[in-house]
């Protein structure tokens, strides 16, 4: 399972690469704004920021709804970087336009998936990444990873192409859980990542192999 960073603090990104373990970034205009980047130019010399740090594939999000404009802004932002992938609403215009910029060649991520008819929306059209949002449909009391299970059989069942990449993401356990699903990728927060570092018995043992080694000197 791959491991993207959803962010754009390059502080953290940088640090997940430098972790050995980095395979791409996902970001959106929120997480922009969150940062404190605004403005077309500044947006575009942040996503670039982004692709200078990482070797993997890093999406960046159209903010149009109506499909001439998804696709304006797509070719805006592939002249950015070839890593980018251009992550598009899953709408009626937006799957019109990931079908459109799929047939160019143009790497897509089908966003804001909620259910198993959208993702084999998204897949049909030709979408590179789905990207189920697990942590949103937890707050709804629907089991999230239950839909990264039944997208993975669905996809396989069929052959589709697209990767699916479980987003929303809140915690270790839903990466876990995910990778147990079949999920492609998983995209986080940093805090996630390194949560995966963490376990008692790992600290306890360090701590008396550390003391065990004063003794001998």
């Amino acid at each position: 399972m791959k491991f993207f960073i959803d962010t754009a603090d390059l502080k953290d990104i940088q640090e997940a690469q430098d972790l050995g373990v980095l395979d791409g970034v996902t970001t959106n205009p929120s997480l922009m704004a969150k940062v404190g980047v605004s403005g077309k130019e500044n947006i575009r010399n942040h996503y670039k920021a982004i692709c200078d740090i990482v070797e993997g594939d890093v999406s960046a999000e159209v903010i149009s709804t109506d499909y001439d404009g998804i696709l304006r802004e797509a070719d805006d932002l592939v002249t950015i970087d070839e890593k980018i992938v251009v992550k598009v609403p899953m709408i009626k215009e937006g799957v019109k336009a990931i079908r459109y910029l799929s047939d160019q060649g143009i790497s897509t991520n089908c966003t804001l998936v909620f259910s198993a008819g959208q993702a084999i929306l998204a897949a049909k059209a030709g979408a590179t990444y789905v990207s189920p949002f697990i942590g949103r449909l937890d707050d709804i009391s629907f089991d999230g990873v239950d839909l990264i299970a039944q997208i993975v059989d669905i996809y396989a069942t069929f052959g589709f192409e697209t990767e699916v990449l479980a987003a929303s993401i809140r915690n270790t356990m839903h990466i876990i859980k995910c990778a147990e699903a079949g999920a492609d990728v998983a995209t986080c927060p940093l805090s996630a990542i390194t949560g995966l570092l963490k376990h008692p018995l790992t600290d306890s043992g360090l701590a008396k192999f550390l003391e065990d080694a004063k003794k001998m000197q």
